[in-house]
């Protein structure tokens, strides 16, 4: 692998880590709208299906 996609990869872990934990402590703020790992979890889940998606073309 290159240097280049080493670093694509190590930023897109790094955005999906950051988007998780974002989206927990929202809901972790208002516990009314459901518990902050299952929106962590959510959060990387459609990450993923987006990632995903886009390598697939």
């Amino acid at each position: 692998m290159s240097t280049l996609a080493l670093l694509v990869a190590l930023l897109l872990v790094v955005v999906v880590v950051l988007l998780a934990a974002s989206a927990a402590y929202v809901v972790h703020r208002h516990p009314s709208w459901g518990q902050p790992l299952g929106a962590a979890f959510g959060a990387a889940a459609v990450m993923a299906t987006l990632v995903g998606a886009i390598l697939a073309r």
